[in-house]
């Protein structure tokens, strides 16, 4: 199969789908694989590394998409990008789709054969190419957060672990699954006064056993995520239902009785953000303000860190794209169900149920 990789697009995103490893390994069972000249320049990968594993460097966006089947991305396709898919395309990166209709429109228009990284199971019913992203998203969102809470940044002037007499911030996790987690692991590590919140009451018995009494486990209903907000000095959303819209769990009214100076991280933001004051925001301009509450809202977070981030993405995606060059689409489809469940859009039609309403 001929396999191209793009250089991403969207605002300072640093992130490469494909490294010289993985690359190398394509090549070896006979595949061609064509990468766009600067597309891991991001992550310190210049071209001859690329060359040198066996890859073709395409001069332009336009010859890489004109030369390839299959086309791997980190992150949803810009304008540019899906005005040059076409129906013989296999795309297969993070699509977010629930949340933007124009790009759903966009790539139904195209005729290409569309798969989310973030709807694809495992067989265990997880979201395998979803979680390198969302430990490291679930991280970072506890590092933003304590320096947007310094003054100079909008906070309330707050250090997350506080000093000695003087008590740490409040940090409010709103769900429990793997951003939620890592989120708590790093602010634990802050020293920060912990309290995370789930629907499933026996995910916060898991999560009491792994933090040993270091968190507070809340079951979340409405009431007790609005009580809880308005003691906290910084709310991390990380609420998921698989490939459909987040639902909203702060609304506008709400923000006014929280404190001045409160941030909001919303790690949900790509699926169209868990607080009703969301917008998605971008790593040059990651801020706005809404009734005095600090609001970080970026929709490529692991963008931020794109080393770490591109070698997470590869050891999980690596695999996934080996299958589809291998046997195409059908026969890995057939050979794996939970794969199949990543196939949001192909003859242009909707084929993931979380997004028929989209359009």
């Amino acid at each position: 199969m001929r396999i191209g990789i793009p250089k991403e697009i969207k605002t300072l995103e640093s992130r490469v789908a494909a490294t010289p490893g993985s690359i190398l390994q394509l090549v070896q069972k006979g595949h061609q694989v064509f990468v766009e000249t600067g597309a891991g320049h991001g992550v310190g990968i210049d071209d001859e590394a690329y060359r040198a594993a066996g890859a073709a460097i395409a001069a332009d966006a336009d010859t890489l998409f004109d030369q390839a089947e299959l086309i791997v991305k980190v992150k949803e396709p810009q304008r540019a990008e899906v005005a040059r898919l076409r129906p013989h395309h296999i795309l297969f990166a993070y699509l977010h789709l629930a949340p933007d209709p124009d790009l759903t429109k966009g790539l139904m228009a195209s005729g290409a054969s569309c798969i989310a990284f973030e709807t694809v199971l495992d067989r265990n019913g997880r979201l395998p190419l979803l979680a390198p992203m969302s430990q490291v998203a679930g991280r970072m969102a506890i590092d933003v957060g304590a320096v947007h809470l310094l003054r100079p940044f909008g906070g309330r002037g707050l250090l997350l672990g506080g000093a000695p007499g003087v008590g740490p911030a409040k940090v409010l996790i709103l769900g429990g699954g793997v951003a939620g987690k890592h989120a708590a692991e790093i602010a634990i590590g802050h020293r920060a006064d912990v309290t995370i919140m789930d629907i499933s009451a026996t995910r916060l018995e898991e999560l009491d056993d792994i933090f040993g009494g270091r968190a507070k486990t809340v079951y979340s209903t409405p009431q007790s995520v609005r009580t809880a907000a308005f003691e906290a000095d910084l709310v991390v959303g990380t609420v998921l239902i698989p490939g459909a819209t987040a639902p909203h769990l702060l609304r506008r009214a709400e923000l006014r009785s929280m404190k001045q100076g409160s941030v909001l991280v919303d790690v949900s933001i790509d699926q169209g953000g868990c607080f009703e004051t969301s917008r998605p925001t971008t790593h040059d301009k990651p801020t706005f303000v809404v009734d005095d509450v600090v609001h970080y809202c970026v929709a490529n977070m692991p963008g931020a860190a794109p080393l770490t981030s591109t070698y997470a993405l590869e050891a999980a995606t690596a695999s996934y794209v080996m299958r589809l060059a291998d046997h195409g689409i059908d026969a890995a489809f057939s050979a794996d169900p939970g794969f199949a469940a990543g196939l949001n859009i192909r003859g242009g039609a909707i084929a993931h149920p979380a997004i028929k309403s989209v359009t």
